[in-house]
């Protein structure tokens, strides 16, 4: 039987029993690790596991899958993946595979980002489609992304921007000289998602996305118990805060569209709060009594222009 289980979003304790169960009888155990990556490192998931985890990169999965499906009909045979199984066509395309020769698979949900996501306090039947937004080059800046976004906001719906990593990448130098030289990991960042968003409306000029007009909500590691931090408020806000303040990553953006209940708005205040007290503290020097009347000073504002912003821009009815 191959096995492909969802692994959730944070530790290795977020693993299915029935996943669990799943690990254990297997006579090899792969992790799946360059669509997502998981909080902890390997040796964590085999203590807990009591197998060895055999990291699976890029060229093994799309290239390597006679590998990994190697006597899976036979044996048990898994592959882990953060979030769950049917997160990223990858997944799709080796089960398609294990079929075609033949072999028994099952599939093993756990959470993912994509429902994750109502952490936000946004719904989750108000979303539209969910884009990729990828790291610029000098040369390269794909704006298809823009084009959904348009279309969920002419809907209504808001938009799940799943930010870009990279790892184990090649540069083109050395993909083109055929070295297997890899570059450092890479993860987006929210500031960079905003900037690279607000540069293609700038090209663009079709109306999508306003600095100061279009409210979004900024997600660091969901699903991450204290480590998750989530921010809302309009665009500009973000570019006005600290680098930090988003945490560490992941991240994930969500650009609200105009279907915004007030029950989504009183939900997200809270957030609104944090982005407009880290905006405040910024670069503030000041300790004592003094910053945290700036500190509250910026909370209030936060919460203000974010319900300002839902009520006259989105047009909600609030108390």
């Amino acid at each position: 039987m191959f096995f492909i289980i969802g692994l959730g979003l944070c530790d290795e304790k977020d693993i299915t029993i029935r996943g669990l169960e799943a690990v254990k009888s297997a006579s090899r155990v792969y992790l799946e690790a360059y669509t997502s990556i998981l909080m902890v490192q390997k040796d964590r998931l085999e203590s807990f596991y009591g197998k060895e985890v055999i990291v699976a990169d890029r060229d093994l999965v799309e290239c390597g899958s006679d590998e990994i499906l190697k006597d899976a009909d036979k044996e048990n045979v898994c592959l882990l993946v953060v979030g769950d199984p049917f997160g990223a066509t990858t997944h799709t395309d080796i089960l398609l595979r294990a079929r075609h020769l033949g072999i028994s698979t099952r599939v093993i949900h756990n959470a993912s980002i994509m429902n994750a996501i109502g952490a936000s306090g946004l719904q989750l039947y108000n979303f539209g489609q969910t884009v990729s937004l990828v790291f610029f080059t000098e040369t390269w800046k794909p704006d298809s992304f823009y084009d959904r976004i348009k279309e969920n906001a002419e809907r209504g719906l808001h938009t799940l921007l799943l930010l870009d990593i990279k790892v184990k990448e090649q540069s083109e130098e050395n993909l083109a000289r055929g070295r297997k030289i890899y570059e450092p990991p890479r993860y987006m960042t929210i500031r960079q998602a905003v900037t690279q968003l607000l540069e293609i409306e700038a090209l663009r000029g079709e109306g999508a996305l306003d600095a100061d007009k279009t409210l979004a909500v900024a997600m660091g590691r969901v699903g991450g118990l204290d480590d998750q931090c989530i921010l809302a408020g309009p665009l500009s806000s973000f570019l006005r805060a600290p680098p930090d303040a988003f945490g560490p990553p992941l991240h994930s953006m969500i650009i609200i569209g105009r279907r915004l209940h007030h029950l989504e708005v009183e939900y997200a205040e809270v957030f609104a709060e944090a982005l407009g007290e880290a905006v405040a503290l910024s670069g503030l020097q000041t300790d004592g009594q003094a910053r945290e009347e700036i500190r509250n000073k910026g909370r209030k504002e936060g919460k203000e222009r974010w319900r300002e912003t839902a009520s006259k821009v989105y047009g909600v009815v609030l108390d």
